[in-house]
């Protein structure tokens, strides 16, 4: 799969079959959508091309308008979106940047601009409630006029449903945001993870409760940075963590406890700055790398959070937080003995 930056680019296709949106998530309505798009692009004889857009029109009207409520809470990172449009067989990316430029555009001129000077769209697919242009003015019909006009297939795609539940972005968010790690699971068709290259932290975690975990690597962790300040899950899930040995997909993935979030209990200045963070906490170190001292600062890791197992807590002291870590430890092992492997 090749990933643009925009469109104005000579290694993008003259001529493609497009669908249209943030795909936040790529659940399994998305995916639906997906499978549509490749076999309509293989009719066609085109390569099949998602347009999407960073950072998420939302986003920039609630920064633009000073309403930081009007964001809505981000499910993937723009990193897990391109690996799980990739996955769907995804032959080509558009990622747009939304701004001022792009949001004053009227519905003809998005069409004419960006859908056929710029992508040479031949084929459409957009969801049943799609909108365009600016203030939303462009639906479903003018698109269709627009298309008959100029030359391009439209077509849509009516929502999908799980056991009579409507499968959307919306939908996720509401599940993550309850903690219902198997709603979620059933919306995406997979696990819930979190992916990235593993960055430094304070290192509190190596020497943090060495008494408690009965080893020398105390509470090791793992950090990876949610670079949007707003994810759709928060709080201690019980995980397993793929690529920690090698690359993803060839070692078996090992059991931990991470936190999503701004880790209230520490301080907000220290070197990840109070920003979004995955942090796991490792229950089997591989005895490989604890044998080699090998380090996996930069490497890529995915996390899978399979149960939330509480909201994150201020602790009034480092024992106090100790003591927490130890407890979420032993229900994660708890946890793992009912529905593990």
């Amino acid at each position: 799969m090749r990933v643009f930056r925009g469109f104005q680019h000579p290694g993008v296709a003259p001529a493609c079959a497009l669908t249209i949106g943030n795909f936040d998530g790529v659940h399994r309505g998305h995916q639906a959508m997906l499978a549509l798009l490749r076999g309509e692009a293989r009719q066609r004889g085109l390569p099949s091309c998602v347009l999407t857009f960073e950072p998420h029109p939302r986003d920039y009207f609630a920064q633009a308008l000073k309403k930081p409520a009007l964001a809505p809470a981000r499910i993937a990172t723009l990193r897990d979106k391109l690996d799980q449009l990739q996955a769907c067989g995804v032959d080509q990316v558009v990622v747009l940047r939304f701004d001022a430029r792009l949001a004053a555009l009227s519905p003809q001129a998005f069409i004419d601009d960006v859908l056929r000077q710029g992508l040479g769209a031949r084929y459409v697919l957009v969801g049943d409630d799609f909108r365009f242009g600016a203030q939303r003015a462009g639906d479903y019909a003018l698109l269709d006029a627009a298309g008959s006009a100029a030359g391009f297939d439209v077509a849509r795609m009516n929502s999908y449903e799980v056991h009579g539940l409507r499968v959307s972005s919306s939908a996720v968010r509401a599940a993550l945001a309850e903690g219902d790690m198997a709603t979620t699971a059933r919306l995406l068709g997979r696990p819930y993870a979190i992916s990235g290259h593993v960055v430094h932290g304070r290192k509190l975690g190596r020497t943090l409760g060495e008494s408690a975990a009965g080893r020398g690597d105390g509470f090791r962790t793992l950090n990876l940075r949610f670079l949007h300040w707003k994810p759709a899950a928060s709080g201690i899930f019980v995980v397993q963590v793929h690529g920690l040995e090698g690359p993803l997909g060839q070692h078996p993935p090992r059991l931990g406890v991470a936190n999503l979030g701004v880790r209230p209990s520490l301080d907000p200045n220290d070197v990840n700055g109070g920003r979004v963070l995955l942090e796991t906490h490792m229950l089997d170190w591989p005895a490989s790398l604890a044998a080699s001292g090998r380090e996996v600062y930069g490497q890529v890791i995915r996390v899978e959070l399979l149960h939330k197992l509480h909201d994150e807590l201020k602790y009034d002291s480092l024992t106090a937080l100790q003591a927490g870590i130890a407890r979420d430890c032993d229900d994660a092992r708890a946890w793992w003995q009912v529905h593990g492997a």
